[in-house]
């Protein structure tokens, strides 16, 4: 029987499976008001998906981006504390949730 489980993240970036047809970037970082909504929506129209965690309160932090994702047709999703944003045509599965 194992002591715990043992998790080796240098390597990992190696053995993430990403469909060729996505060409963009998972980009990591906190909602809290300081960066720019422009900054938000230029990550999301140049194709990369954005995993904010959330520090405050969503609806007013997301108020300057959000409408202008959704008209777009990208994704909105809020998962636990954080938001996934992803762009037109890059489905986020929420089946197992």
């Amino acid at each position: 029987m194992s002591d715990g489980f043992n998790l080796d993240l240098r390597n990992a970036e190696e053995e993430i499976d990403v469909p060729d047809e996505f060409d963009g970037r998972v980009v990591l970082g906190v909602l809290d008001g300081t960066t720019p909504d422009d900054d938000w929506l230029a990550e999301i129209h140049d194709g990369n998906v954005l995993f904010l965690a959330v520090d405050g309160d969503l609806n007013e932090l997301a108020a300057g981006f959000a409408g202008d994702v959704k008209d777009a047709d990208g994704t909105l999703m809020h998962f636990r504390e954080f938001l996934v944003v992803a762009p037109p045509g890059v489905a986020v599965d929420a089946d197992r949730l």
